[in-house]
């Protein structure tokens, strides 16, 4: 949980499902939003092409990469998605926390060893596209929660 939204966990109160539906009122329903803090992440797309043939150590090179970014406290989501009809396209679809996290990311040894399996592979050069986050708005709709199964 990120440190802008630890806080709202740790003071949320004890709420069963069928008590919660049952107060599901216009009062309740706003009192459960205000758990979830705002969400001013960074969404960086990453966009890259690889050469022919190389497309299956690539995808595997990013996916050992992702697994062990989508650990790093600084870091929502970090998503591997390939073109359906082009394979040797690829976006990484990384959320950050902070403005802190980018740099936090490059420095691990998980970056630099994805770094240096893909580079023979790129077909040019990787190019990012850094978004700000408009919806989901809160917290709660970006981060992986601590039991999410990710494969």
């Amino acid at each position: 949980i990120s440190s802008r939204c630890a806080h709202r966990v740790a003071q949320r109160p004890f709420v069963s499902r069928r008590d919660a539906n049952a107060a599901a009122n216009s009062t309740f329903s706003h009192l459960l939003r205000t758990f979830s803090s705002q969400a001013d992440y960074l969404c960086v797309h990453v966009f890259v092409s690889v050469k022919p043939g190389t497309e299956e150590d690539f995808m595997q090179a990013s996916l050992e990469n992702a697994r062990a970014s989508s650990q790093e406290e600084g870091i929502s989501r970090f998503d591997v998605i390939q073109q359906a009809d082009d394979p040797t396209q690829f976006v990484l679809v990384e959320v950050y926390k902070n403005a802190d996290a980018p740099a936090a990311h490059k420095g691990t040894n998980h970056y630099a060893q994805w770094r240096k399996t893909v580079e023979h592979m790129m077909a040019e050069p990787r190019k990012a596209i850094k978004y700000k986050n408009l919806f989901p708005a809160t917290c709660d709709g970006w981060d992986y929660s601590a039991d999410a199964e990710l494969e």
